[in-house]
């Protein structure tokens, strides 16, 4: 076997991992914990992460404060060059109304153990088949529940909630037809956003 069939059994069977934060120790932590399942690249500053972007990158897991370039630049790069990859933002910046813009997949508050950070990988690495709906659709409600876990009354009752519960909503609608193969934890979060509507719905 030629080393180019080599790498590409190797691109085939492993899925890629960008971890980009610019404690190097904590970068190297994730990194220890995730490179038994996943073929991880690791970035210290969002510099190094946009040259280390490209299509063969299945997931990000991506600081939003770093003092060249942000996490939230970081973001709207891979945006914005079409990368298909899922992001998870993984941070000690607490979610605010400034989220609803951004196109993340997940969103985790440091510190976060092993176990978290290994089962949002694999979370997100699954997603990556999903309809581009479902893939919305989570995005959108883990922002939906991020700011509904906020103390502050002015973040749920603003417009910016507001209009991302609506989106929320039409997502909802075009699921029908794209939830058979999801695996029991996305399944679950779908079934209870669902199960809550209709029971507004009734209560209404």
């Amino acid at each position: 076997m030629s080393e180019d069939d080599t790498d590409a059994t190797t691109d085939e069977t492993d899925d890629t991992v960008l971890v980009v934060d610019d404690e190097r120790g904590l970068a190297d932590l994730y990194a220890i914990w995730l490179e038994d399942d996943y073929d991880v690249r690791t970035a210290y500053n969002g510099s190094e992460a946009l040259d280390a972007l490209g299509s063969s990158v299945n997931v990000v897991l991506l600081d939003r404060q770093m003092p060249d370039v942000s996490g939230d630049d970081v973001l709207a790069d891979v945006r914005d060059r079409g990368i298909d990859c899922r992001v998870a933002m993984v941070t000690a910046v607490e979610p605010e109304l400034d989220i609803i813009d951004l196109g993340f997949d997940d969103y985790l508050r440091k510190p976060v153990d092993r176990e978290t950070l290994l089962a949002t990988v694999d979370r997100l690495v699954r997603r990556s088949t999903y309809d581009a709906t479902v893939t919305e659709f989570f995005s959108t409600a883990r922002k939906h529940a991020l700011l509904s876990e906020s103390e502050d009354p002015s973040v749920t009752e603003s417009e910016e909630f507001e209009a991302l519960e609506a989106e929320l909503d039409d997502l909802q609608s075009e699921l029908d037809t794209v939830v058979a193969d999801f695996d029991g934890a996305d399944y679950e979060v779908l079934f209870r956003r669902l199960s809550t509507s209709t029971d507004d719905t009734d209560d209404g």
